[in-house]
């Protein structure tokens, strides 16, 4: 059985106005995502990538073109419904882990779900569970500076999962980790793609974007399938 469509993006263009001048970052890019893949987008510093990102994950929109996600086109959506899909549909995982450092691990995991709408006891709960998921169960009350690296990628791993998304979407997840450390994460995320998550991971590191069951490579703003190779 094939799988669905979860998004399209058709001939994306994306401009930012520097000065005079217009600088193109995106050069009419086309990519279609599968429900349950688990996709590395792979390009140097200053490819495009981010930008990439941003316009997958509703942070950003496009120039021109159009990106329709799971058969919503985007740009015909106002500031409150695309809120609603990053609140949602989406779960941001980023390298520099964006704990809030006064805050503990339950209550880091639980600021999506106060965003959301949720209950105070149905947040504790969901935040529970989020964090024992993610082997933290033990780390429940300690805060981000009593914390590893991993386990702080973990905390925000869990948060990312704790409105139940359909999409993961990591910016370099591991970039500010050691290498076992980094393996373990990556063990994390196949876990997660293993149960029918869609996972869109973006790097500059060949190694890491391997695990992934497909590659597309970005440069100067051109997306092609597969590895290519870069300085």
């Amino acid at each position: 059985m094939s799988m669905a469509t979860y998004f399209s993006m058709r001939d994306i263009v994306k401009t930012y106005h520097v000065g005079e001048e217009d600088q193109v970052v995106l050069k009419h890019v086309n990519l279609d995502i599968q429900e349950g893949e688990f996709l590395s987008i792979l390009g140097p510093s200053g490819s495009g990538k981010s930008t990439m990102m941003n316009i997958i994950g509703c942070l950003d929109t496009p120039t021109s073109g159009e990106y329709i996600l799971k058969d919503r086109s985007i740009g015909q959506l106002d500031q409150h419904e695309l809120a609603q899909i990053r609140c949602h549909e989406i779960g941001f995982i980023f390298q520099q882990f964006q704990l809030l450092p006064r805050l503990d691990a339950m209550e880091n995991v639980e600021l999506p779900l106060i965003y959301a709408g949720i209950s105070h006891s149905e947040r504790q709960k969901l935040a529970r569970k989020m964090l024992i998921r993610v082997g933290l169960g033990d780390r429940m009350h300690h805060y981000p500076n009593q914390l590893s690296g991993g386990q702080q990628q973990r905390v925000a791993i869990a948060r990312a999962l704790a409105t139940n998304p359909t999409l993961l979407l990591a910016d370099e997840p591991t970039g500010a980790l050691d290498q076992a450390t980094g393996k373990q994460v990556m063990e994390l995320f196949h876990e997660l793609n293993d149960e029918g998550r869609t996972v869109i991971m973006i790097t500059h590191d060949l190694s890491i974007a391997s695990h992934a069951k497909r590659i597309v490579n970005i440069l100067d703003g051109v997306l092609s399938e597969g590895v290519s190779e870069y300085d």
